[in-house]
């Protein structure tokens, strides 16, 4: 059985870093850094060595209410399971926003390339997928990937073996969701976040090519405002 990674980013505004970054986080000028082994190409790593990855994304949510961080709404309101995940991984304490825009924050993170390099620098640009993305990378190394929630860039998702996005910035109650077929109205009475999750689920559980190593990006409208329920695909 593989291991399966869990990421979790939470996409805040106005929060830069931490002041008191991790003592270990980075090597010391005086170690020397060295691989086990720099000749063994990647491609005679085990099949069964490849973690699964869950990649799961806020929006607008700030590090203040994850209690993991010991912010001021730690007792208010706490969150034992992201804790749990914070305990049991690693919790960054030293992280940086390259560009704290919804989408281009997004492109960010698909392509490894600040926005002036990726092309999308505002929230109005569409996104270029013909570009190189991380997902694309993990596809070629046999991965099966997918993406499932709000997308916001604006064109339809490369890369990922499936799809089911929000159209732009989405809608809080009976969600619709774009797919490779089309638009696929939303479920009367169903919240965005309880869709986004048995979406997933759904594809972990039934959708998925269980021989294969996966990336799943798990990608949440909440807790952004609804400013504009006409919002653009």
């Amino acid at each position: 059985m593989r291991p399966t990674y869990l990421i979790i980013l939470i996409f805040a505004f106005g929060y830069g870093s931490s002041s008191k970054p991790s003592p270990d986080a980075l090597p010391a000028a005086s170690e020397k850094v060295t691989e086990t082994n720099p000749k063994k190409p990647r491609s005679d790593v085990s099949k069964e060595k490849r973690p699964n990855i869950v990649f799961m994304f806020s929006d607008d949510h700030s590090y203040e209410v994850v209690s993991a961080y010991g912010g001021r709404l730690k007792d208010i309101a706490p969150t034992p399971n992201l804790d749990r995940i914070a305990n049991e991984g690693i919790r960054f304490d030293n992280c940086f926003v390259t560009n704290a825009l919804c989408g281009p924050s997004r492109a960010v993170i698909q392509t490894g390339k600040h926005s002036h390099l990726n092309g999308f620098m505002e929230n109005e640009h569409r996104f270029d997928g013909n570009q190189q993305t991380f997902p694309k990378l993990l596809q070629k190394g046999g991965y099966q990937t997918a993406v499932i929630g709000k997308w916001h860039l604006g064109t339809d998702p490369q890369g990922y073996d499936f799809w089911n996005v929000l159209p732009g910035q989405g809608t809080y109650y009976a969600p619709d969701f774009r797919t490779p077929k089309g638009l696929v109205a939303g479920t009367p009475g169903e919240y965005v976040t309880e869709a986004v999750v048995s979406k997933s689920i759904d594809w972990l559980k039934k959708d998925r090519d269980k021989d294969k190593p996966f990336m799943l990006m798990v990608q949440h409208k909440a807790p952004h405002p609804q400013k504009n329920k006409n919002v653009s695909a």
